[in-house]
Formats: structure tokens, sequence, C-alpha cells
């Protein structure tokens, strides 16, 4: 792959970007689910590339090479974008707390706690319905592998990231079917999270559920459009160097940057001591499944903490921050929905229909019930991030946000930062995600489902009796 096809690769994205804010801004459908320009612009990409295009025109050419056999987009752009989720994901949890202070270990629990119960409970839950469905149904009717209970878990909370790393544990332990179903998983959890976060939304503002965001009969027709009046257009960023010395852009780009190398450092640190330790006497491998972003937040939790201390120019702008996270995430949106794969799910339909039924009716009636109950103030909009999240990818959570509370005058967008520090190193792509598969196979399903069911209920117990309290 060239530099200049990536160099193209990044400009598809941009055009595709712009027909999509075009289509947002023409069509009054789009306004009125609060669509983002950049999951238009995603699913555009999905229809003119090989997965529908390029499918349709050879199932009516009957299989003869056309210049669109395989869509509009050469091989190569392809090959590129699905890097980029993996990529921008560290830069958008690197930037989560560059820019402002830090609190104390007390407040971040007071703020995030309710999300960490929250988040908690979903995935824990995930699990407990996904074993007990490959227990019941899936094992003994299907034949598949009892491993298929871990799916729901990696291929939602996961995504695509957590579901690819994972491909090589799934081969060694004899379920290498089990690779392409957690992709196909990763796909409609990231689609109906993103369907299903747009109803929610509507049905939140419809039933007065959802306390920031208006009721779209009453906005102004160009913030349904997406457009800011002129006179109230907020100031994006400020200068906090001279262009001279250094552009002001650049320079954040450069922070976040450090902050994403730290996580690099801290990862690489990690899957070293496991190789020397419990790694090499019980010839496992965990840490080396444990995706970046994680780590590359906790790095920008690092970085803010030093500059916190030693910064007395007070360089790092909190808003310039958030205008590159921005750009990181819309880039992330189309570049993932451009590129699933939608020819995964053919083989093992009827179980893989069943995991992902089980999910999406699991997660959203977490989302519906247990919500409002464990999450005392704004639950609607922070807990609207916690269920695109628990669809399977972090940025659906964080676009859900975006809609909801675009000022984040609920403190979501924080809060949702801050519970990821008690939330990723352990599941949803984290330490037990990598070792669920490893544990199924080594001890069973049975064990490995009452070990999760406690969990579940314990972290349930906390957001209802604790925090549901207050």
């Amino acid at each position: 792959m060239s530099a200049e096809m990536v160099g193209f690769s990044i400009l598809l994205i941009g055009i595709l970007l712009l027909i999509g804010k075009w289509i947002r801004v023409s069509f009054s459908v789009f306004q009125k689910y609060f669509l983002p320009s950049s999951i238009i612009a995603g699913f555009m990409g999905l229809l003119l590339g090989p997965e529908v295009l390029g499918a349709l025109v050879s199932f009516f050419t009957e299989g003869s090479t056309t210049p669109v056999s395989n869509g509009l987009f050469p091989e190569e752009v392809l090959e590129s974008w699905s890097t980029f989720p993996s990529l921008l994901i560290s830069v958008i949890f690197a930037s989560l707390f560059l820019g402002k202070k830090i609190p104390n270990l007390k407040d971040i629990w007071l703020l995030a706690g309710p999300q960490v119960s929250f988040g908690q409970s979903v995935a824990w839950g995930q699990y407990v319905f996904g074993l007990l469905l490959a227990l019941i149904v899936l094992a003994p009717f299907f034949g598949i592998n009892p491993m298929a209970g871990a799916l729901i878990e990696i291929g939602f909370e996961g995504g695509h990231g957590t579901s690819a790393g994972l491909a090589g544990t799934f081969q060694e332990l004899g379920f290498s079917e089990g690779a392409d179903l957690a992709i196909g998983l990763a796909t409609v959890g990231v689609v109906s999270g993103v369907v299903c976060g747009i109803i929610l939304i509507n049905w939140g503002v419809k039933k007065d559920k959802a306390t920031i965001l208006d009721n779209p009969n009453d906005l102004p027709e160009n913030k349904l459009r997406g457009i800011t009046e002129p006179e109230d257009r907020p100031i994006a960023g400020k200068m906090t160097t001279e262009p001279e010395s250094i552009e002001p852009l650049a320079l954040h780009m450069a922070i976040i940057g450090v902050a994403i190398l730290i996580g690099k450092v801290l990862l690489e640190g990690l899957i070293y001591i496991e190789s020397v330790t419990w790694g090499a006497w019980t010839d496992t491998e965990i840490m080396s499944f444990l995706p970046l972003f994680p780590l590359a937040m906790i790095g920008g939790v690092l970085l803010q903490l030093l500059l916190d201390r030693y910064d007395k120019y007070k360089l790092v702008n909190r808003k310039m921050i958030l205008r590159i996270q921005g750009f990181a995430l819309d880039f992330l949106i189309v570049s993932a929905l451009a590129t699933l794969s939608l020819t995964v799910i053919g083989n093992n339909l009827v179980p893989f229909l069943l995991l992902a039924a089980t999910g999406i009716a699991w997660n959203t009636i977490a989302f519906v019930f247990l919500a409002p109950r464990m999450i005392p103030d704004y639950w609607f909009e922070r807990g609207i991030g916690d269920y695109g999240q628990s669809m399977g990818m972090t940025a659906a959570g964080l676009m859900l946000i975006r809609i909801a509370d675009s000022k984040d005058k609920s403190k979501a967008l924080e809060a949702f930062g801050y519970k990821q520090l008690m939330f990723e190193p352990i599941v949803g792509g984290g330490l037990f995600t990598a070792a669920s598969l490893p544990l199924i196979s080594q001890f069973g399903i049975i064990p490995v489902l009452i070990f999760c069911t406690i969990l579940m209920l314990i972290w349930i117990g906390i957001g209802l009796f604790y925090f549901g309290k207050k």
C-alpha cells in the first residue's frame, strides 16, 4: 500500500463527508432522525463498495469482470480504510482528558461510577445470556462450539478490532469459524447500534426521557440541518502559540501523538511482563490481545497530569483538542461503515441470528429499564453512550452522546471517558475479553457462566442500590 494511495483514501473520505453533509442538509428525513453526515457518508461508501454495488454487478453479469465488479473503490483504498478505525480510535481516546484538569479518584467515581456500574452490568450480561444461549440451544441443537457463548461480548462490546485480534486464538482453540461469526456480529452491532440508537434518541425526545435534546419539531430549520447560525458560532479553539514558532494545530496533534506513544510503551511493557511471568509459566497470552486505545487513554491521563504540574504556559487548549477528536471521529465512522463485511453472515446463519437478536435485546432492555434506575442524573444522555458502545463500537457511543448532548451540558462525554478507566482494561476488548475463550476452553462453559453471573449481579446491585438511591 503506497503513501499516495493512503492520501487518496483520505481524500475520498472527505468527498463522501461532503456528499453526506449535502444529503443531510437537503433531505428532512435525515434531519428528523438526527443522522450525522458521517453516518450517511459511511453507508454511501458501503453501498458503493464491493459488498453491495460490486456484489450486485457480479450477480447480474454472471461473474463477468467489469470496471465496477468490485464497486467504485480500488482494493488499495478499501485496504487503507480498514486500517483507519484502529488508528483513529486511539486518537479519540488519547484526547479524552487532554486540556482539562484531572480530578481526584473520588470525583471520578462520583461522576462516572453510575456509568461504570451500568456498563459493567451490560457487558457481563452479554456473557451471561450468550453463554446460556450456547449451553441450552447452540451447542446441543446446532453443534456449535461452546465458546460461541462469548461471541456476543467479543463482537458487540469488543467490536471489529477485538474480533479480528482474537482470530489467532479462535484458530488455536479449534473454533476457527468463531472469528468470522464475531466479525459478523460486530458488523450487526455497529449497524444496529446506530439505527437503534437513533430510534431510541427520537423515542427519548418524544417521551420526554431526554433532558437536553429538544423536540425536532421545535428546532429551527438550520439547527435541524446541522448548521450553526452566524451570530451563534463559537470559537473553535484558541491559538496558544505563535504560528511562526509552531502551528497551534500541529502542536496539539503532537501532544496527542505523545499520549498514544505513552500508551504504546505501556502496552509493550505489559506484553513483556506477561512473556516472562505467567505467560511463560502457563503458555497463555492475554496482553497481546489488549487493544491500544485504552492504554492511549491512560497515556493521555498521565501526560495531562504532567502538563498540570509543569506546563506553566498552559499550551494545550481543550477546544483545539476537541476539534482534532471530532475530526478523527468523523473519519473513523466513515471508514468503519464503508468497510463493513456483509459476506461473513451466510455460514451458520441461524445461530448467528440468535446471537445477534439476544445481544440487541439485552442491550436495549438494559438501557430502557436499568439505566434510569442506575444513573441518577441525565440518565438518558449518559446511558445512550454506553448503549452505543455495548453494540459494538466505542465511536458509536461517542456519536450518540454528541447527538443527545452536543454541548456536553450533562457531562456525559466526560463521565463516558472516565468510565473507560474502570471498564476497558477488563471488558470491551480488555483482559477478560481476551481471556474468555481460553477460560471456556479450559474450564468449560458452566464455571465461566457462574463467574459472569455473579459479577453481573454485583454490578447491577451497585447500580440499583448505591447509585440509584442518590
